[in-house]
């Protein structure tokens, strides 16, 4: 026999509806389509997913699957397609049988409400997405657990602001966007004749790349090239740093995104990111290799494995106008959980609790090797601007020529850069 639903989710779910009226058309908002789910999900057998048939009346379960951890069932994801055509995705978390957290998410052709609750089925957050009336993504509103008090709103595409060009070597950073809104960032990108933003948003299709990345969840985004081009403005001064968006939709663009830089006069991009997936980096390879002037500084990847053996692109592609670099710690050693290897990684720099300002603004501290390319990037910058006529070749051959052998065994082709400050 079910639980019935407590005096806690009924007033939650009421102020859900309060917050999130129903879209044209739909007779339920987004709490009322949730609400059965959130009783069902929270009894046992969590991995049950023909329970939902009980509460929801025509529903068509689309997706299963069931993990396992101790040879137990610890986590179950469901999906199902309402009657109304909204789909519904709840992913329950019970390791040794116990649930620890469950969440939910809803989707109406575009994802527009999640919630999150704990093992107790009390609900801790919800989110919902606010889009403009061409459906793009605008804004994420996080209520606490009351449902009613809004604690932020994550702008997701902010207009930007006026500023200058900084003049300076042009870097490329090609990563999940930059908070252009804020300094220091705002101050070293770069603009155009007419006070524009040079920048492009592969992703949304626009000239805004800002720093999101919604890549493993819509609800909760991850932000990485602030933090980036912070190491890289700090150590080269003289950045001026045209951002592109990585095109998470579609990496073919990845094309677009290499001649774009190079038709800007751009001879040195940073790119601190990769996957195991070597397909959806061809058209990178190919453009790259198109553009033989150019110095691509590219990740190894913070996976703790020997990338000739079990690659990780597009450090892996043994592109010539490359170089691949991984994270050290200040001694040398290889940091723990950096990849390496003899062919496809070229060096090593000191990557580990490097200072960075993050996409807020505020300090903190990061590692892996996304914080040694920009370390490169910045010698690599600091080289071009007291050698103006050079091009990737030259950078690329001052660079590794400045390798010293490692202190232990051998994990890279050069070596390492113990100190990339080092340098003009």
């Amino acid at each position: 026999m079910r639980k019935s639903v407590t005096t806690r989710h009924i007033l939650a779910f009421a102020l859900i509806a309060a917050l999130m009226p129903p879209a044209p058309g739909r007779a339920e908002t987004p709490a009322a389509a949730i609400r059965p789910a959130l009783e069902v999900a929270c009894e046992a057998p969590y991995s049950d997913p023909q329970r939902y048939r009980e509460v929801f009346e025509g529903v068509r379960l689309i997706e299963h699957s069931v993990a396992s951890f101790g040879g137990a069932p610890g986590r179950a994801k469901t999906v199902m397609l309402l009657r109304d055509g909204r789909r519904l995705e709840v992913n329950a978390l019970f390791p040794g049988g116990r649930l620890r957290r469950v969440g939910f998410e809803l989707h109406d052709g575009k994802p527009i409400f999640s919630i999150t609750a704990d093992h107790e089925c009390r609900i801790t957050e919800a989110r919902g997405i606010d889009y403009d009336s061409s459906g793009v993504a605008q804004t994420i509103r996080v209520f606490e657990s009351d449902l009613a008090t809004v604690t932020n709103v994550i702008v997701l595409n902010p207009p930007v602001p006026a500023a200058t060009d900084p003049a300076g070597v042009s870097v490329g950073l090609i990563d999940s966007g930059v908070n252009y809104t804020i300094d220091p960032f705002l101050s070293r990108l770069a603009r155009t004749d007419q006070g524009k933003l040079l920048g492009r948003d592969l992703w949304d299709g626009d000239d805004r790349p800002f720093d999101i990345d919604t890549g493993r969840s819509p609800f909760f985004p991850l932000h990485h090239g602030s933090a980036v081009m912070s190491v890289l403005i700090r150590e080269a001064p003289m950045a001026r740093v045209v951002p592109v968006r990585y095109p998470r939709p579609d990496m073919g663009k990845m094309a677009e995104a290499v001649q774009w830089l190079a038709d800007q006069g751009v001879r040195i991009v940073n790119l601190a990111m990769g996957s195991n997936s070597r397909e959806e980096w061809q058209a990178f390879a190919d453009a790259v290799q198109k553009q033989p002037r150019m110095l691509f500084i590219i990740s190894a990847g913070n996976d703790g494995r020997d990338i000739d053996r079990t690659p990780v692109y597009p450090a892996a592609l043994g592109l010539a106008n490359t170089i691949v670099v991984t994270s050290s710690e200040l001694d040398g050693r290889l940091a723990n959980g950096s990849n390496w290897g003899t062919e496809s990684v070229h060096i090593m720099a000191p990557g580990e609790r490097v200072g960075v300002t993050d996409h807020r603004g505020a300090p903190g501290k990061a590692s892996g090797s996304s914080f040694a390319v920009p370390r490169i990037t910045a010698l690599a910058v600091r080289a071009l601007s007291a050698n103006p006529g050079w091009h990737g070749p030259e950078l690329r051959d001052w660079i590794l020529k400045r390798a010293r052998p490692l202190p232990g065994p051998k994990q890279t082709r050069y070596g390492w850069i113990p100190d990339p400050l080092d340098g003009p």
